[in-house]
């Protein structure tokens, strides 16, 4: 169905404004230097080391804490206590799935984002992208704010996701330590998932994963046609209980490979599920690790 789709009304961003509170927390945290702080680069004044992860440079490797540990640790500095945040948002085909789509409820929490970001006077972008990315550049202020809105109203989903080639087009608009907002299925390649997730490591990173009920239980059974929304290609397939539990385990070992390097780069990542209320998955986003 073409068109445009009402994402957010005057209520949805009021019910917001009860996060900003945990937003500013969040944001205190960082700026008292937690392990991978958003707020730390390159600057004039050390202010204390952390482990080193893949694409870190290797300028910034301490040496002399090498001969000490053999272990790697980079250098970090003071930098201005600024924040922009980039929202990557998956508009292939695979996110028209569902009532509701899980475009609009992820277009939903892209939103939320940035007018949480922007209400702390902040930059924010939000970009879309499937088979390429559309690079937004970030800027400041509620009027920027509408024009998202404006913009994501128009969106019908479709195309194939390619992850990693979108994740390496974005990564050079990048130019200091940002928050990075990845939302998508990411029902597709494990390790083109991973890779696209190692490009923002040394970033603070938030890792969305929205699945519709049906993809996280697969509760039908019997002779069932199964169509992908990205190629058009179907099949059909006699859905047994065994059939599903195979299907959940499945799911269950790729989602965990998600979540471990998630781990693994210190990004905070969360499953949800679109029969979740949204306010719910904002309180577990914004919650204070």
């Amino acid at each position: 169905m073409c068109g445009v789709v009402v994402l957010v009304d005057p209520d949805f961003f009021g019910e917001l404004d009860r996060f900003e509170l945990m937003v500013r927390k969040r944001v205190s945290t960082a700026y008292a230097g937690s392990r991978r702080s958003l707020l730390l680069g390159r600057g004039l004044v050390a202010v204390g080391h952390r482990e080193y992860v893949p694409g870190d440079d290797f300028r910034s490797i301490d040496w002399r804490v090498y001969g000490r540990t053999e272990r790697l640790f980079v250098k970090q500095f003071e930098e201005e206590k600024s924040l922009t945040a980039h929202v990557l948002l998956d508009v292939s085909g695979s996110m028209g799935f569902g009532v509701p789509r899980k475009f609009d409820y992820a277009a939903r929490l892209a939103l939320g984002v940035a007018y949480l970001v922007g209400k702390q006077n902040e930059r924010f972008s939000v970009s879309c992208f499937s088979e390429d990315v559309d690079a937004a550049r970030p800027k400041r202020g509620m009027h920027h704010l509408s024009s998202v809105i404006r913009l994501l109203e128009g969106v019908v989903p479709g195309g194939v996701t390619a992850f990693d080639r979108c994740m390496a087009q974005y990564q050079g608009f990048i130019r200091s330590r940002s928050l990075v907002v990845l939302i998508s299925d990411f029902l597709f390649d494990l390790e083109g998932v991973v890779s696209g997730i190692y490009r923002f490591a040394r970033n603070e990173l938030l890792v969305l994963q929205v699945l519709d009920p049906f993809e996280i239980g697969l509760v039908v059974r019997g002779d069932t046609r199964f169509v992908d929304l990205e190629s058009g290609g179907s099949v059909e397939v006699d859905v047994s209980p065994r059939f599903a539990g195979e299907y959940r385990e499945r799911l269950e070992s790729h989602n965990s490979r998600i979540r471990g390097v998630c781990d693994e780069v210190g990004a905070s990542y969360h499953l949800l599920s679109t029969d979740k209320p949204i306010f719910d998955s904002f309180f577990e986003i914004m919650s204070v690790r």
